[in-house]
């Protein structure tokens, strides 16, 4: 057998399982592509939150870092800083620290997300197929709303305060007006962005690569859709 037909008959047997029929066809049954929706949400999330709750899972992750805010310098700590902050060393140790407030909030995130996806009502999941890399990334945010930065707050403002060993509470009085309620806040922006794009990514490349998944459901549905 061919490396051509072995693939074929992969692809068609996923589709028999899938029951659903090549894209184009009028008739495409919506249980299968729903749940074909739910499976690669639930698979691109638990993906991205299995890196980002490693230790340092953001901080040593380029996509989900979270930057210092602009009030603190920023990426570059340009602009008027105090002596402390124009630190590279106090810079970076304040970065960790606030990456590693940014993982107690995303404990907190991780059950919201699964839920959501079991829970979550598809509309149109043909749509949603045959959308763009990262279509059903943006459905499943847009549905969920502020729901994971009001859930996370609470986490990263208890994190702040956990992982202060004078670092955050000395960045934070070097810079009027700025206090540990607004860099929870700024921090938890950050993290909500990091956590959606770090899903994004795993949906892509399960888009990208459905069999590596090796669930039928998936193969048949997103490689025949591409």
């Amino acid at each position: 057998m061919t490396v051509h037909t072995s693939r074929r008959h992969i692809l068609l047997s996923g589709a028999a399982l899938a029951t659903i029929m090549l894209p184009g066809c009028q008739s495409m049954p919506a249980f299968s592509l729903t749940e074909a929706i739910r499976r690669l949400l639930t698979l691109a999330s638990q993906n991205a939150f299995a890196l980002l709750l490693q230790p340092g899972g953001f901080y040593e992750n380029s996509v989900a870092r979270i930057a210092l805010p602009d009030r603190l310098g920023g990426e570059r700590g340009t602009g008027i800083l105090s002596a402390v902050l124009q630190s590279r060393q106090f810079r970076d140790r304040l970065q960790r620290q606030l990456n590693r407030a940014a993982e107690i909030g995303a404990e907190r995130a991780a059950p919201m997300v699964a839920e959501a996806v079991r829970n979550i009502s598809i509309e149109d999941a043909t749509s949603l197929v045959r959308g763009g890399p990262q279509a059903a990334t943006a459905f499943l945010r847009g549905k969920m709303g502020p729901a994971l930065l009001e859930s996370m707050l609470p986490g990263i403002s208890e994190g702040l305060r956990l992982f202060d060993d004078q670092i955050i509470s000395e960045a934070v009085r070097s810079v009027t007006g700025f206090d540990i309620a607004a860099l929870a806040q700024d921090i938890t922006r950050k993290a909500d962005d990091s956590i959606w794009a770090a899903i994004g990514l795993e949906e892509s490349a399960i888009r990208a690569d459905p069999q590596k998944t090796n669930d039928p459901l998936l193969i048949g549905v997103f490689g025949l859709a591409r």
